[in-house]
C-alpha cells in the first residue's frame, strides 16, 4: 500500500459527481476519474498521485463474518465494503484526495457515492 504524504490543507468531505474518459469495467471496483464536478465548477484531474484501497469492516459489519472469510474479504472487499482513495492534482495546480465509498446508500441506490475529502498541500519535496 502506497501512503500519501501530503498534509490535508481544507477538510471537505462533500458528495461529488466524477466523470472518466473510459468508463470503468465495473463500476465497484474503480479507476481513477479525469474529473469531478464540486460546487458548480468542473475541475479536470491532471494526474493521480497516489491511490490505495480500504476493505476493513467496522463496527458490526466487522463481528457479521467467520474469521477465515474475513481475511480475504479484508484484501479482496465484499459486497458494500470498502473505499477507494486517490489524491489528484488538477489542471490548476490543486491537489485533492477524493474517494468512493461502495456502500449501498439505501434499497434504491445501490451505486455508492464519491467523495471529496479534503484539499492537500501539495508535496514539497
Amino acid at each position: 500500500m502506497q501512503f500519501p504524504r501530503h498534509e490535508v490543507k481544507q477538510f471537505i468531505s462533500e458528495p461529488i459527481t466524477v466523470s472518466f474518459l473510459t468508463a470503468p469495467t465495473y463500476s465497484k471496483n474503480p479507476t481513477c476519474p479525469s474529473s469531478f464536478l464540486w460546487q458548480d465548477h468542473k475541475h479536470l484531474i491532471l494526474s493521480c498521485l497516489s491511490e490505495w484501497k480500504d476493505f476493513s469492516r467496522r463496527g458490526r459489519m466487522a463481528q457479521n463474518m467467520q474469521p477465515q472469510h474475513s481475511t480475504a474479504a479484508s484484501k479482496k472487499g465484499s459486497w458494500g465494503v470498502g473505499k477507494f482513495f486517490f489524491d489528484v492534482l488538477t489542471t490548476e495546480g490543486r491537489v485533492f484526495r477524493l474517494y468512493y465509498d461502495r456502500a449501498p446508500q439505501d434499497a434504491q441506490d445501490r451505486a455508492g457515492q464519491w467523495i471529496l475529502l479534503a484539499e492537500l498541500h501539495p508535496d514539497q519535496t
